[in-house]
């Protein structure tokens, strides 16, 4: 570990610095001193505090809101590592922004996953982590290695501490089944999955319920919770059609319009999610859990340095 300490340099933008801050604090090395600030036309300028010559070096950047200021932070603080001949330059993105757009829908329409993939890798980074992503197929985008952790086994373990007897979990569509297949093999429960068409983007209409959920409590879970459309019908979809209860669960809360205010007046018992997005203005109500990613990114970390399996930590 001490080699560790005087190989390994830890950084982090600004879209989410305390978890950051609590990922330097599990692998063991205090968080490097980096200035990031802006000149009066908006131009991002960034100060690196402190020599990384042959260092191994892991940027925390989430690339949620402000997605185009947090990505050119990272993409020059990558720059800025590489120039400073820093060994080996790893973005840690908790969140990967534009996720949703990796694939043509429309004719012209642009793919825009893969333009951040060309970026961050343009920009000289020698290796990604990510969480969850929205579409499994972006790892495939980038012609360096890419981890892609997963919070399931976060989400699972504190449901299991809830002891929930008669439970189960539901995928918010069709495309979420493995996800939620994969809590429900946590949990021992079976699955369901709300069939739904969705009219354009961000609005959606609760079709029906395939599966069993009478009489259980469900829990749904998605890898993003955005306008929280989706989440409110179909937890209003599972009460209408028997459940006891209804939570939900994320890996991402995007939470953004009038999704807190959605999920605040509606039948959801609570919503659980982590925290590789931050919350501005701290946790927002009652309602709301919010669990932390920094251990198990600061274990991958720690296997990312010392060459060992990061897939291990799911097995």
């Amino acid at each position: 570990m001490s080699t560790l300490k005087n190989n390994v340099k830890i950084f982090s933008g600004t879209a989410n610095r305390e978890l950051a801050e609590e990922i330097a604090q599990y692998v063991g090395v205090p968080l490097g001193r980096a200035d990031i600030s802006r000149f009066s036309d908006g131009e991002i300028t960034i100060n690196i505090g402190e020599s990384v010559r042959g260092k191994d070096t892991f940027i925390i950047q989430p690339l949620c809101a402000p997605a185009n200021e947090n990505i050119m932070e990272l993409l020059i603080m990558v720059d800025a590592l590489k120039r400073a001949s820093a060994n080996s330059v790893t973005t840690i993105v908790p969140y990967y922004g534009y996720a949703r757009q990796d694939r043509k829908t429309r004719a012209r329409d642009p793919i825009t996953a893969k333009l951040i993939a060309d970026l961050v890798t343009a920009a000289g980074a020698s290796r990604v982590v990510a969480m969850d992503l929205h579409a499994g197929q972006i790892q495939g985008f980038f012609n360096i290695p890419f981890d892609n952790l997963t919070a399931i086994s976060i989400l699972a373990n504190y449901f299991k501490e809830k002891k929930i007897e008669n439970g189960v979990v539901v995928s918010p569509d069709l495309g979420g089944v493995t996800r939620a297949r994969e809590l429900a093999n946590y949990l021992e429960t079976p699955i369901a999955v709300i069939d739904k068409k969705r009219a354009s983007p961000n609005e959606s209409e609760v079709m029906n319920i395939i599966g069993e959920v009478s009489g259980r409590t469900a829990i749904v879970i998605d890898d993003i919770i955005d306008t929280g459309g989706t989440i409110v019908q179909g937890a209003q979809a599972l009460i209408d059609s028997g459940a006891t209860e209804a939570y939900a669960c994320c890996t991402h809360p995007v939470f953004s319009g009038p999704a807190m205010d959605r999920m605040c007046s509606s039948v959801l018992k609570e919503i659980v999610v982590t925290n590789t997005i931050p919350f501005i203005n701290g946790c927002p109500g009652e309602k709301f859990v919010i669990l932390s990613v920094a251990e198990l990114i600061g274990e991958a970390i720690i296997r990312i340095y010392e060459n060992r399996s990061v897939s291990e930590l799911f097995e």
